[in-house]
């Protein structure tokens, strides 16, 4: 155990904190400074995507819409999470600072699962979104609204922060007084407590609740969102009509792939059968960072609203440039 441990007492009860805790990261992987400095790309491509497309967002009135309001937020829980997690790992491993203070692992856990869970729930409030605009397009004025919006993208930010408070909270009951290891690239929440060596069953009931409400629940709602859609379209007479209205339905469902499937793949695996922890951790570097580089690109590529944006924005500027000139 760490020498830096602290000893404290809460209601006749002690516990055992150490000083700081060990960052693994990839074991035996040869060449591992070469996905770092792939990551660090991915974070600067990430970074540039997301803030040009807040940017354009702000400046071009046509897209202050409901339904830009939340791919605003998603553009800043991208932006915001990636942060969270990508210049830490950089600094852990490319410099060899694995040691990383309790206090500061705490931390680490709750942003990097408090935006993953974010990221996920507005990819649901976007089903709902796409729901109503196809199955009650007369009256989806009245009913998606922005004040409707921005109760519903509040609600998740305030029911994540205090669910994922309380996750990361209940780490200050457990002990550690074995092993300081942590078999990850980042303070994730499984790995860390399970170098308790006091009762962790509360840990591991939180961890399974974190699972079921950033995938599970998500994940069935968006499927049965789908579901609905598709009954929705399978009324519409003309083939042109139901192939224009499921256009608008495809960054969403491509947002929704990126996102979900390396982690149901991932905890499938785990399940099923034995999963390297090499395996294991890029496949969970992947999910919390490629998601985040792809959605600007997908909203402004496949959107037209947002192509016609881009183009009337630098349109306009060039206009008042050369009227200046």
């Amino acid at each position: 155990m760490d020498l830096d441990a602290k000893v404290t007492f809460v209601f006749n009860t002690t516990f055992v904190r150490p000083g700081k805790f060990f960052l693994s990261g990839f074991s035996n992987m040869s060449n591992v400074k070469y996905y770092y400095v792939f990551l660090c790309f991915v974070y600067i491509i990430t970074v540039l995507g997301n803030v040009f497309l807040l940017f354009i967002i702000c400046l071009v009135k046509t897209l202050h819409t409901p339904k830009y309001m939340i791919v605003f937020n998603l553009a800043l829980i991208d932006l915001c999470g990636s942060t969270a997690l990508i210049p830490k790992l950089l600094d852990t491993f490319l410099f060899n600072r694995r040691y990383i203070v309790y206090g500061a692992c705490i931390s680490y856990m709750f942003f990097v699962a408090f935006f993953a869970g974010l990221q996920s729930w507005t990819l649901v409030t976007m089903a709902y979104d796409r729901l109503i605009a196809i199955c009650f397009p007369l009256r989806y004025h009245c009913i998606v609204t922005k004040n409707a919006i921005v109760a519903m993208l509040l609600f998740a930010w305030l029911f994540l922060l205090s669910l994922m408070a309380f996750m990361a909270g209940l780490i200050d009951r457990l002990s550690f007084c074995g092993s300081l290891v942590v078999q990850s690239f980042y303070c994730d929440h499984a790995p860390v407590y399970r170098l308790a060596c006091n009762n962790t069953s509360l840990n591991n009931i939180m961890a399974y609740v974190a699972l079921i409400t950033i995938v599970c629940i998500p994940l069935i709602l968006i499927f049965l969102t789908y579901v609905c859609i598709f009954t929705a379209l399978s009324r519409i007479a003309s083939r042109e009509e139901r192939l224009r209205a499921l256009k608008t339905c495809t960054s969403h469902m491509i947002l929704v792939t990126i996102f979900f499937l390396p982690l149901l793949a991932t905890n499938i695996a785990a399940v099923a059968s034995y999963i390297h922890p090499n395996t294991r951790m890029i496949n969970s570097s992947l999910t919390h960072t490629i998601p985040a580089l792809l959605n600007p690109i997908v909203y402004s590529l496949k959107t037209g609203e947002v192509l016609n944006a881009i183009k009337t924005f630098f349109k306009r500027n060039k206009q008042i440039l050369a009227a200046k000139l």
